[in-house]
């Protein structure tokens, strides 16, 4: 595989944990797992989780930027982080939390992530 395939792999990765770590723990008190833990705890582990985030977000952009070998541009790994993001968040949201759904103006927004990556492409 390509360093720019690997490149993609980790962000994904790097989302999930990512997602996670922001949303994970309302779900977990939904649950009533850590309903009773105090906001300190709640952030730190929020952070032990964000650690694996970053294990994967770093050496994605190193082996992906331009600058180091890779296939993207800075902008380009940008936008691709972002769109990756809002897909997991969406999978996240819908699939685990009852009462979430997707709606045409969110449909209308993920057309515009779209564009935004075909415009960043383009030369």
């Amino acid at each position: 595989m390509s360093q720019g395939v690997y490149s993609i792999l980790l962000l994904i990765v790097s989302n999930v944990f990512m997602t996670f770590a922001w949303y994970g723990h309302l779900k977990l008190q939904d649950a009533k797992l850590i309903d009773n833990w105090p906001l300190i705890m709640v952030i730190l582990f929020s952070w032990g989780i964000a650690l694996f985030e970053y294990c994967a977000q770093v050496p994605a952009n190193r082996m992906g930027f331009q600058g180091n070998g890779g296939p993207f541009t800075l902008m380009q790994l940008k936008v691709i982080q972002e769109v990756i993001t809002l897909v997991v968040f969406t999978l996240f949201s819908t699939l685990l939390f009852k009462g979430e759904s997707l709606h045409w103006n969110h449909l209308a927004a993920f057309l515009c992530l779209i564009l935004a990556v075909y415009f960043v492409f383009m030369k």
